[in-house]
């Protein structure tokens, strides 16, 4: 229904969101490998590692299809096919006063005729600044707004609902906003496919400048412990939590690109406690509350 249309999309935002982080970083560039799925398919790997900037940061492309996994079958266990394209980043700066990012936008189809949308972006901060954080929701909840005002408060809700570490139990980061299953007939297919481009789009203006107010600023070794301290927790939720790290296990994907959204360095320190009062606590009170920042 949307194969060619979002395939096309999703591919040229890729070039779009690369050619501006290597600008952004202004020393490293994207290595790119393009690989093919045996089972049908394939994508377009793009990493950038030691980079002025970011330490490592992943953009990936991909259009795969064949038998349904069975998470996605139906009850009754039916053999069925399935089509799936999409983009999947992550960036990893190497200073902590720089957030960690992820965003993601899918179209599903399967041949027993349903069609969807997912994706969303969120923000994980090792510091929390309250100007990036509401720099950051409300230049994604203007993106909503233009197509839906139920959008960000729904959306919003859902990805600190889904970024929730339940073991630890406090969320992966600050939120953004999440969304899965979006479907319906052709004509309203079409206005969420014209959301999710509009949001695709709003990745860039709602991250960079954050990047550019802090990618100058001083920090400490103590700081840098903290901020694999929290690598730690991001490691946690990919690989225990993650549907989309699921998905393409399941469907045998390709590792190396279902598992750069990892850090390169990250800790587990036995027993940590954080000083009352201190920034660290700060971020982490407010991973444990979920706040309004829009």
């Amino acid at each position: 229904m949307f194969r060619q249309r979002t395939s096309d999309f999703f591919r040229n935002l890729q070039d779009e969101i690369t050619s501006s982080l290597e600008s952004l970083d202004g020393g490293a560039k994207f290595r790119e490998d393009l690989w093919d799925r045996p089972d049908g398919g394939g994508g377009r790997t793009r990493v950038m590692t030691d980079g002025n900037i970011f330490e490592k940061a992943g953009v990936n492309f991909s259009a795969v299809h064949g038998e349904s996994p069975k998470m996605l079958q139906d009850k009754s266990n039916a053999a069925s096919q399935f089509y799936a394209t999409g983009i999947s980043l992550v960036l990893h700066p190497r200073s902590p006063k720089i957030p960690t990012v992820h965003a993601n936008f899918r179209y599903f189809e399967q041949s027993t005729g349903e069609a969807w949308f997912g994706g969303g972006i969120d923000l994980t901060p090792y510091y929390l600044v309250e100007q990036d954080a509401k720099h950051f929701h409300t230049t994604i909840k203007s993106t909503c707004d233009t197509h839906d005002a139920d959008y960000y408060p729904r959306f919003k809700q859902w990805c600190d609902d889904y970024f929730y570490i339940k073991h630890r139990a406090e969320t992966r980061g600050i939120g953004g906003i999440f969304f899965d299953h979006l479907n319906g007939n052709r004509v309203e297919l079409e206005k969420i496919f014209s959301f999710v481009q509009d949001i695709g789009r709003t990745f860039l203006p709602s991250y960079n400048p954050i990047v550019e107010e802090h990618k100058d600023e001083h920090f400490t070794d103590a700081e840098r412990q903290w901020q694999l301290l929290r690598h730690g927790r991001y490691v946690e939720f990919n690989l225990v939590y993650d549907k989309g790290t699921l998905f393409g296990l399941e469907t045998g994907g390709r590792i190396e690109s279902i598992l750069m959204s990892l850090p390169t360095l990250a800790r587990w320190d036995y027993d940590v406690q954080l000083q009352h009062g201190s920034e660290e606590e700060k971020l982490v009170n407010v991973l444990k509350n979920p706040r309004s920042w829009a």
